[in-house]
């Protein structure tokens, strides 16, 4: 089903008439929402919720899958991978969804930093992350791919995608390398994703056209954010990616997304993390003006 451009341009519903026209109960979508993050409605100030049509088609989606003999869980799973193969850009789908998160232009080596922040908060948690990073170009990933077979030691799944020239299941417990379509919008985006069961985090940038700078000086639209359901949302967006990119490809990582525990959102796990950003950042060498 073609979706439209802002899904959410409609949410209007109310969860009782939801619940008339699906035949699911307003307290099975709440138990829905509350275990599995599905359907996931807009929230007016005084916190009711709100559906579009599109959540609608989802849930009677869902009961289809029911009925046709799937669990709960492969079910939601099924319907959310085959919505999220139309999101072509993580970037953009995200930014719809949430125009809160407004973008910053941030060079290069300044994305660096917020990225490694990111990897090593993820590992120092030691929490079995689901990891996720697209890299452009292949060179990009080989340039750290040491620090990324060391993170998939101890990942439930690490997975890059790139412009590899083929697609790569790591016998030995590496990253999965996913190979993009030259023609792919991800190809112009720079993300990290971590989710894990104690931390979760993104950092999502998107390369304007036609930049002439030095490497380290290309500069990207940037946001982070460490919201679980936002977190969670990339990772699925992402998995979508990949499994439309590399259909025949065992993907574990994308039928088990829906049992991984969402992160607590936690001011002392913000601060953590806010605070090694800020370490990161602080030691990062700016690349010097070579016109003078």
């Amino acid at each position: 089903m073609a979706r439209a451009e802002n899904p959410e341009s409609d949410a209007s519903l109310p969860i009782g008439d939801v619940a008339a026209r699906t035949g699911v109960a307003a307290a099975t979508l709440r138990m829905w929402e509350s275990r599995y993050g599905f359907p996931r409605a807009r929230r007016l100030p005084g916190g009711h919720r709100r559906y579009s049509e599109l959540d609608c088609a989802d849930i009677e989606a869902v009961v289809r899958e029911r009925k046709a003999g799937l669990s709960l869980e492969a079910a939601i799973d099924r319907v959310l991978l085959a919505s999220r193969a139309e999101e072509p850009s993580i970037f953009a789908a995200l930014r719809r969804r949430w125009p809160e998160l407004a973008p910053t232009p941030l060079p290069k080596y300044l994305m660096l930093q917020l990225s490694r922040a990111i990897e090593d908060e993820c590992c120092a948690l030691a929490d079995r992350p689901l990891l996720i990073g697209c890299f452009q170009q292949e060179r990009f990933y080989r340039a750290c791919e040491p620090r990324w077979r060391e993170m998939a030691r101890t990942a439930d799944a690490a997975i890059v995608l790139a412009r590899f020239p083929e697609h790569l299941q790591d016998s030995t417990g590496g990253p999965i390398e996913i190979a993009l379509d030259p023609r792919a919008p991800l190809l112009r985006e720079w993300v990290i994703i971590c989710d894990a069961s104690r931390f979760a985090a993104c950092l999502v940038g998107w390369e304007p056209v036609g930049q002439q700078v030095r490497d380290r000086l290309r500069r990207f639209e940037t946001f982070w954010t460490v919201e679980p359901t936002v977190v969670r949302e990339a990772a699925r967006i992402a998995l979508a990616a990949v499994t439309q990119a590399a259909p025949d490809l065992p993907l574990p990582a994308a039928t088990e997304l829906r049992r991984r525990p969402l992160a607590p959102e936690s001011l002392r796990t913000l601060t953590a993390f806010a605070n090694r950003m800020i370490a990161y950042i602080a030691t990062a060498t700016i690349p010097p003006d070579p016109s003078g």
